[in-house]
């Protein structure tokens, strides 16, 4: 079956496998939606050396006092922020070193702002508003390509010396991609439900904005190993997690390891280089500043 619609955007095409989906039963639904899903992550795996080479641009921009900004509207735009904002409870990041902005403000998160999306010079003053400098990664979220406050928010960024990045589930248009240093393109094809691009654009977005975020922190050294050691511990949870990571690490019972952390104002990092040198709280800062926050380079290997 062809689209009646004639949309040249990917995630407008209607979906020939789930043509009769509302005659299926609660099973075959999910079958159906299984085998959709599948196809997701080969369509982000062609993106592999676009995404690698944004992680090392955020990382760039990190080091040197800079933000890495997500821009987008509808559920691109809520998947940003949610982005965004796990960043400081996983890698103890300053809350403005990752910022989510969402076509409509903080009120489109819950609700539909009907044409918040379809202005491009509202995308420009989200860029000035927030201060964007070519010390910034500014990164646009479209599923369709085709969001127009994105794009006003990549060219004003461009135009004021930020890197710029696109994540987009259909191919953009040409002229958009004036403005875009690096172009994430996974195109993960006609949605199950015909245009909702929350389904298989949403999950494919979610899995870019996870390994940008991610790589760049593990680059920052926010991690040690595949241990969460600058997580920001306010709650039991967190504290729990804390405790452990510091106990497996260094050896220690939970007694010593809640000891330690409060010697390290509740730092696991600094714990764990003050345990394995034996050496103050200060000298553990230092030691860290001195290599960038990586805990890898301060220990003897």
């Amino acid at each position: 079956m062809t689209s009646p619609t004639l949309d040249p955007r990917v995630t407008e095409r209607r979906n020939p496998r789930t043509a009769n989906i509302d005659l299926a039963t609660p099973d075959e639904i999910v079958a159906l939606m299984l085998a959709e899903d599948r196809t997701v992550p080969e369509a982000v795996a062609t993106q592999a050396d676009v995404i690698a080479q944004l992680i090392a641009r955020v990382e760039t921009a990190f080091r040197a006092g800079g933000r890495l900004l997500y821009v987008g509207a509808g559920t691109s735009g809520r998947l940003g922020v949610l982005d965004a904002s796990e960043c400081p409870p996983t890698f103890g990041a300053d809350p403005r070193q990752v910022v989510g902005i969402i076509a409509g403000g903080d009120h489109a998160l819950r609700n539909a702002v009907e044409g918040a999306e379809d202005s491009p010079t509202a995308g420009a003053e989200a860029m000035d508003g927030h201060g964007v400098s070519s010390a910034d990664v500014v990164v646009g979220i479209a599923a369709s390509g085709t969001t127009p406050f994105v794009h006003g928010a990549l060219e004003r960024a461009k135009r004021l010396g930020a890197i710029t990045g696109l994540v987009a589930c259909s191919p953009p248009p040409e002229a958009a991609l004036a403005f875009v240093d690096h172009a994430i393109v996974a195109v993960t094809g006609a949605e199950v439900v015909t245009g909702s691009t929350r389904l298989k654009a949403g999950t494919g977005t979610k899995l870019i904005l996870n390994m940008i975020t991610t790589g760049a922190f593990i680059r920052m050294g926010k991690t040690y190993g595949n241990l969460m050691v600058d997580l920001r511990a306010t709650n039991v949870k967190l504290t729990d997690r804390s405790e452990r990571i510091v106990m497996e690490v260094c050896g220690v019972t939970r007694d010593e390891a809640r000891a330690l952390l409060e010697r390290a104002g509740g730092r696991v990092k600094h714990a764990i280089v003050m345990q394995a040198l034996g050496v103050s709280h200060a000298e553990a800062v230092q030691r860290l500043d001195d290599e960038g926050g990586v805990i890898r380079r301060v220990l003897p290997a």
